[in-house]
């Protein structure tokens, strides 16, 4: 899979409130949802002008100044940085075939499928910082979508949300409770979120995790996922 086709599922599975074209610009409005909604990406090259045009219009969504910096972007980083922006939480990401999950089932009751989420799925997310804003954006989804309600020790343990576009399944908002951590949750969220979209014909499973997530990184590499592509954002 390549790094543009499962940053498009990404966008598609993971959607702003709204998005427009402004000159070289894409400009979202995430209303509160997270970077990934709010951010601003530069379609083509950037002229005079053009980054002012960008924060302003950031500003009129009473958002940060906030750009995401991608593969082939290099000059814009560069100018973004001499202007006083920041990196912040870089990001990878990964992708696999869903049948390196698919092979192992997920254990008895360990894992399932649900929509709309229950309400102690929101509190586990609530718990982890993901609040009503970025439920909106799960609600606003308009393909196939699901949540995941993994348990472990007959407790309910972690929560996730998938979503597919075309042939890809984007898993979004892992959280696994802290007394749940290290037993085997994090698998089986993406084991019954595999199993999930391949009974609707997807074929590949995509996500995206901050670089400084080192438990994460590790548990995607072990489950064979590959990283396909990174990127960051800058903000002033």
């Amino acid at each position: 899979m390549t790094r543009l086709a499962l940053t498009a599922a990404m966008e598609a599975t993971w959607p702003p409130a709204q998005r427009r074209r402004l000159g070289p610009w894409t400009i979202r409005d995430g209303q509160g949802g997270g970077k990934r909604v709010a951010a601003a990406t530069a379609e083509s090259g950037i002229g005079p002008g053009d980054i002012e045009q960008a924060e302003a219009a950031m500003a009129a969504l009473g958002q940060p100044r906030l750009f995401m910096i991608g593969a082939g972007h290099g000059a814009l980083d560069s100018e973004l940085q001499a202007r006083g922006y920041a990196i912040i939480d870089p990001v990878v990401l990964y992708s696999g075939p869903l049948n390196i999950l698919t092979d192992t089932p997920v254990p008895p009751v360990s894992g399932f499928t649900i929509w709309p989420p229950l309400a102690i799925m929101a509190d586990i997310w609530a718990a982890g910082g993901i609040g009503a804003a970025r439920l909106a954006v799960m609600h606003r989804v308009k393909g196939p979508k699901t949540g995941v309600l993994a348990r472990h020790a007959d407790q309910p343990a972690g929560a996730a949300f998938a979503a597919l576009h075309e042939d890809i399944a984007m898993i979004h908002a892992i959280e696994v409770a802290p007394a749940h951590r290290r037993r085997g949750v994090g698998a089986n969220i993406l084991r019954a979120a595999a199993h999930w979209a391949q009974d609707r014909g997807a074929a590949r499973l995509g996500l995206a995790v901050t670089r400084e997530n080192a438990g994460a990184n590790a548990l995607y590499a072990s489950l064979g996922m590959t990283v396909v592509g990174h990127y960051h954002y800058r903000i002033k």
